[in-house]
């Protein structure tokens, strides 16, 4: 890290040429990956990484210029590289920092860097072993490991300085289980924004078990039926389809853009009157949890979709600016290599009044879904599909066979308007969210909820 007099020197140094907005980021990375495969060890990764980002803001452009070299030299060439997108004539800045308080702390009782290595491998070692015990059908096991303490710190031209140290811990389990020319898989991870004590909460022998247990189960499983049909899509499930259905399409430069379906409709029904979507960065131990965003922005809670009307998108500095409004604490980066882009961070629809047990009950025939696979969505159109990786029939009110191959496709707003069931339960799943070619830890969740008819894909019986 660096002093604010430095921050103020480069800060002045990029608005030299003139400018908007501009900011200064400084990360340093500690980071260890695991990753065991058929009882191998594969991989050991572990390392620090640190660098230095600089930005700057004009007439909705981005300049933007980045160093691995944290001397004081380096860093104001940088600044300087960031400064030639602009005129000859000075802007403005600020004669000094206020460091910020964030809005929310969140405690580590086990830092990762603290752990001795032969732990986290005995860890992935035993994952490993408990999965594969679990049938002869499985042909492959991996595991993998990843913790990272990610020290941050930003500096604007609004006069603002903001400190962030955050800690990410996870474990992945996936098993690949074959008989008879059928091949399938099962997946479980577990992390979060917490230290080493995630495996003191977390029963990882029952996580190995489950993942190998449903490669196999899948093994027996019949062809999902193809049509239309009413589903019912558990909390179990994650928030898969929240992320890819309504989550991108309320980023604010996609939506600035044209690229969204929600473009413009600030203020208009996108979902059914029972659907409340929230974005919230202050949740305590989610993967997508921070105390302030790559900007410096404070992390809040943000509603995105209240009763089925969109309230707001998800801004970072740059598009608020361009709509009027304040940032929401979205912008976020990869590293201090990417620029800061609207992004989501815990994203989920809340929780209803509906049971869950009611809703099975409801649905003469149709498809219940206990685990997601991964899905894709078309922006611009709202277009959707995901896999399934654990369904059952419903028949007569009652969860029925287990089924595979199933596939849901739709269209986000019609789907989210057509939910008539939303649930008490909340089910929260952990990933990794791509975008213009940068990577993000978040989380989704959904409760419980019914949508009475969906593209259901399979074979046709």
């Amino acid at each position: 890290m660096i002093n604010k007099e430095l921050h103020l020197d480069l800060l002045k140094k990029t608005l030299a040429r003139g400018g908007e907005y501009a900011d200064v980021f400084i990360e340093s990375r500690k980071m260890t990956t695991l990753v065991i495969e058929d009882s191998r060890l594969e991989k050991i990764i572990s390392g620090t990484e640190a660098g230095a980002g600089i930005r700057l803001l004009l007439k909705g452009k981005t300049s933007y210029a980045y160093s691995n070299d944290l001397s004081p030299r380096a860093l104001l060439q940088s600044a300087s590289d960031a400064s030639r997108m602009a005129s000859d004539t000075p802007a403005k800045t600020k004669a000094s920092l206020v460091t910020r308080n964030p809005s929310v702390q969140f405690s580590i009782r086990s830092m990762p860097e603290g752990i001795a290595l032969q732990k986290k491998i005995a860890l992935v070692r035993n994952a490993e072993k408990i999965a594969r015990s679990i049938d002869q059908r499985i042909r492959q096991v991996t595991v993998i490991y990843r913790d990272l303490v990610q020290d941050v710190q930003t500096a604007n031209s609004d006069g603002f300085l903001a400190d962030d140290k955050r800690v990410y811990t996870l474990l992945m389990v996936q098993v690949i289980a074959g008989a008879d020319g059928i091949v399938q898989t099962g997946y479980e991870a577990v992390g979060g924004f917490t230290g080493f004590e995630l495996f003191e909460k977390e029963n990882i022998d029952l996580l190995s078990s489950k993942a190998a247990e449903r490669a196999v189960m899948m093994l027996k499983a019949r062809k999902a039926p193809a049509g239309r049909m009413p589903v019912v899509i558990s909390s179990l499930a994650g928030g898969t389809m929240i992320h890819e259905a309504i989550g991108h399409g309320l980023e604010a430069d996609l939506a600035q853009q044209g690229l969204s379906v929600f473009s413009g409709k600030r203020g208009q029904q996108v979902a059914s009157d029972l659907v409340t979507v929230i974005d919230d960065a202050t949740l305590p131990g989610r993967r997508g949890s921070f105390r302030f965003d790559d900007e410096g922005t404070p992390s809040q809670r943000t509603v995105l979709v209240e009763n089925g009307i969109l309230k707001s998108f998800m801004y970072d500095k740059l598009t608020a600016t361009k709509d009027n409004v304040q940032s929401t604490g979205n912008g976020r980066r990869e590293s201090y290599q990417s620029r800061p882009i609207p992004r989501m961070t815990n994203t989920f629809i809340a929780p209803g009044t509906d049971n869950p047990e009611d809703a099975i009950r409801s649905v003469d025939r149709g498809l219940l879904v206990v685990k997601m696979g991964g899905g894709q969505v078309n922006t611009v159109t709202g277009d959707f599909v995901f896999d399934v990786q654990e369904g059952y029939l419903i028949n007569n009110g009652r969860k029925d066979e287990l089924v595979r191959g199933a596939t849901l496709s739709g269209n986000g707003p019609e789907v989210l308007k057509a939910i008539d069931m939303v649930c008490s339960d909340l089910g929260f799943s952990i990933g990794t969210c791509g975008k213009d070619s940068q990577g993000v830890p978040v989380t989704d969740a959904m409760p419980t909820v019914r949508i009475p008819e969906i593209v259901v894909g399979g074979a046709y019986e």
